[in-house]
């Protein structure tokens, strides 16, 4: 029987919310062990002086515990 734990993260990117996501996955790989998926729950975008300058997304990533 496996037991999983979620949690959320949030991951930004200058470049794309395609970038934000690796950025994101990237991260949480690095630090938690067992990561078996990601779900993009929000997509949010800054804009300064009427241009976007950062694409931001909230996800919940999803591993397994020891």
């Amino acid at each position: 029987m496996s037991v999983a734990r979620v949690t959320e993260i949030i991951a930004s990117s200058k470049k794309s919310f395609e970038d934000a996501i690796d950025e994101g996955v990237k991260r949480a790989t690095d630090t938690l062990k067992n990561v078996e998926a990601a779900w993009v729950q929000d997509q949010k975008v800054v804009i300064k002086d009427g241009k976007v300058s950062e694409y931001r997304v909230t996800m919940k990533v999803t591993f397994i515990l020891e």
